[in-house]
């Protein structure tokens, strides 16, 4: 399949050492930035990769316009989602996205129901779901060997030093659409709702610590009530150096999971206990990208084989708008002060 990359920011690396390294003929067709010198640089080096050249594409209109791409990747940052999304629909290219989907959930909902009116696939880059253990959770809870679900426990300890937010923009609510929420614990969320589903009510304070200077948040608190009867904290953070790995905990009637740096620890109230996956680190922190580009890869063939087989992919645009809808209410309640209902998705 041969695929365009749009947007050439620090996780363009990442997609293409995932293409590189995939054994199912993905092609970088070409690629697109806004910056005409560090695309042309970015494209020479992507060539020299690659082991064949690729070229540079002009407008995303060039895109939308050659039958033989297969889809697009979307790795811009979410102020420039929309033009980009009108272009490629109208051209019925299937579009797979990297978080968040946009700024907002008004801008989020009308991006996911263009695609689905014009019947266009689109999925959300959430590799946290294709993780051995994320996997190996998904299993327990279907088979639902925790029991009951009681209590869930949600936690993004990451840091990021001042210069991570000297880029332009960076933190900024007219071109990410927040702080820490939607930008870096919004895996987290998103894995954590993919396996136990949506959140019914939040209540969440949403703060800026003296550890930064940026316009959104870079610390995040909130108390929420599931739509299975569980309650639940969340606490998201740019600012605890060193930075640790993010991890979710589940008590359950019958047993208990911790899911933290890849591995997925069980421990069944007769003292069993069972382990799965391996650790690894998520860039949780001052290095942004250190970690693997194998989970890219596995979401990026995903969507390969979805077009393939007419399935949905993993992350489909419609279920990744549950974590735009928590992170909404979480911002409603954070300037209300009380607790606030969650949008469907």
């Amino acid at each position: 399949m041969k695929i365009a990359l749009i947007g050439l920011g620090m996780v363009a690396d990442t997609h293409l050492a995932a293409i590189k390294h995939s054994e199912m003929g993905l092609h970088l067709a070409g690629v697109m930035g806004r910056d005409r010198q560090r695309t042309a640089e970015f494209a020479a080096k992507a060539s020299d990769m690659m082991g064949h050249r690729v070229p540079v594409f002009a407008s995303v209109e060039e895109i939308a316009a050659k039958d033989d791409i297969d889809f697009a990747l979307i790795a811009t940052p979410p102020d420039a989602r929309k033009s980009l999304v009108d272009v490629l629909t109208a051209a019925k290219k299937p579009i797979l996205m990297e978080k968040p989907i946009e700024r907002t959930l008004p801008a989020a909902r009308a991006i996911v129901e263009q695609c689905a009116a014009r019947d266009v696939p689109l999925g959300i880059v959430f590799q946290h779901r294709v993780r051995e253990a994320s996997r190996a959770l998904k299993k327990v809870l279907n088979a639902e060997a925790l029991g009951q679900i009681a209590t869930v426990e949600i936690r993004v300890p990451w840091w990021r030093d001042q210069s991570y937010y000297a880029a332009p923009g960076r933190g900024t609510y007219a071109r990410d659409g927040g702080g820490v929420m939607i930008n870096q614990a919004i895996h987290t969320l998103d894995l954590a709702l993919w396996l136990l589903g949506p959140i019914r009510t939040v209540q969440a304070m949403m703060r800026t610590t003296p550890l930064h200077q940026l316009e959104a948040e870079d610390w995040t608190g909130a108390v929420f009530e599931m739509e299975n009867g569980a309650v639940g904290t969340l606490m998201a953070t740019t600012a605890a150096f060193p930075g640790d790995a993010e991890s979710i905990s589940i008590q359950g009637s019958q047993a208990a999971v911790h899911l933290a740096s890849g591995v997925l620890t069980l421990t069944h109230l007769d003292g069993r206990a069972e382990t799965f996956g391996a650790t690894a680190s998520t860039g949780g922190g001052a290095d942004p990208m250190a970690f693997t580009h194998e989970w890219h890869q596995s979401v990026i063939e995903d969507f390969a084989q979805a077009l393939t087989t007419n399935r949905p992919p993993l992350a489909t645009g419609a279920s990744a708008l549950m974590a735009h809808c928590v992170i909404d209410a979480m911002e409603r309640a954070n300037r209300s002060g009380s607790a606030t209902q969650v949008a469907s998705a």
